[in-house]
């Protein structure tokens, strides 16, 4: 059974930084491609990044490159989103996903505001 569990999130300043993370389990994690998404009210879940099963290749959405980055640790089976820089615009529940799968965490949120 593929369990995902995020956290990490929280309320934080314009500008401000957070790390969340994503634990895995029920699937060989190292074979999978690991991403993050987010979504707010009344939005479709969008990707904001991605990252490869073996080679460590990333992908990000135009809104965040250059201010998050996507992380794996394999012996860990866990997945790691660095937020820097955040705008009032990154609030969201921010969900991980291995692909291949349709199982969802209970997604974790991140605020940001004054």
């Amino acid at each position: 059974q593929v369990q995902l569990v995020e956290s990490g999130g929280g309320l934080v300043q314009p500008g401000g930084s957070l790390t969340l993370s994503c634990a895995a389990s029920g699937f060989t994690f190292g074979s999978a491609m690991m991403r993050w998404y987010r979504q707010t009210a009344g939005k479709e879940r969008e990707l904001v990044a991605l990252i490869s099963n073996t080679s460590g290749n990333t992908h990000y959405a135009v809104a965040v490159k250059g201010r998050f980055t996507i992380s794996r640790d394999n012996d860990k089976n866990t997945v790691y989103l660095q937020m820097n820089s955040l705008k009032s615009e990154d609030t969201a529940i921010y969900y991980c996903n291995a692909a291949g799968f349709g199982a969802w965490g209970q997604g974790t949120q991140v605020t940001v505001s004054s």
